[in-house]
């Protein structure tokens, strides 16, 4: 199983840039371009939580699972 982060696909749904949430989080754009990148091997949970929290989604729209 591969865990995938929706964040790129999330924000282009909502017209949102990177920077714009990086902005609104005040967190460093580098952050949020790692988020989005299919190259994330770790982040900290308070980071997916805040994430969720400034987009008002839940985990579950986050984060995908997929079956390989």
């Amino acid at each position: 199983m591969k865990i995938k982060i929706r964040l790129r696909e999330i924000l282009a749904e909502r017209g949102m840039s990177q920077r714009q949430l990086a902005r609104q989080m005040d967190l460093r754009p580098s952050t949020i371009n790692h988020l989005c990148s299919d190259n994330v091997d770790r982040v900290y949970i308070r980071t997916l939580e805040n994430i969720c929290e400034a987009l008002n989604i839940s985990i579950h729209e986050l984060i995908d699972d997929e079956q390989e």
